[in-house]
């Protein structure tokens, strides 16, 4: 098997909101769309950003069709992440869990876009 892209695909209520927030403040893209549907690429992410509406009817399995977020986190792998941290802050943008340091190296902070997606920024130390 060659996995030639990657993608990750959510369902929020309002996939415009998500992908405005992610284009403005995260630098991704549209690379294409449709009625319900947002696919967002940043060629240094290793993978495209997609936002269903949900209560797509083409969504499969229909049983799983409800909203992502519980429990998600959309990760981000950055080099400064202060420097981020304060960007984000200066335009604005929602600061969910500010920057903590564990025990592993692991310094990050979280924010959250219009649907309740949290992003998660890291940087290992």
């Amino acid at each position: 098997m060659q996995i030639t892209t990657s993608a990750l695909s959510l369902n929020v209520a309002d996939p415009q909101a998500s992908a405005a927030f992610a284009v403005e403040h995260f630098g991704f893209t549209e690379a294409m769309s449709a009625d319900g549907f947002i696919s967002l690429e940043r060629e240094d992410a290793g993978f495209n950003l997609i936002y269903l509406r949900t209560g797509l009817p083409t969504f499969k399995p229909a049983q799983i069709a409800g909203s992502a977020g519980q429990g998600l986190l959309v990760v981000f792998v950055v080099d400064d992440i202060d420097a981020e941290y304060l960007r984000l802050q200066q335009e604005g943008v929602p600061i969910a869990t500010p920057i903590e340091t564990e025990e592993w190296g692991e310094r990050y902070f979280q924010t959250v876009d219009p649907n309740g997606i949290v992003i998660q920024l890291v940087q290992w130390m």
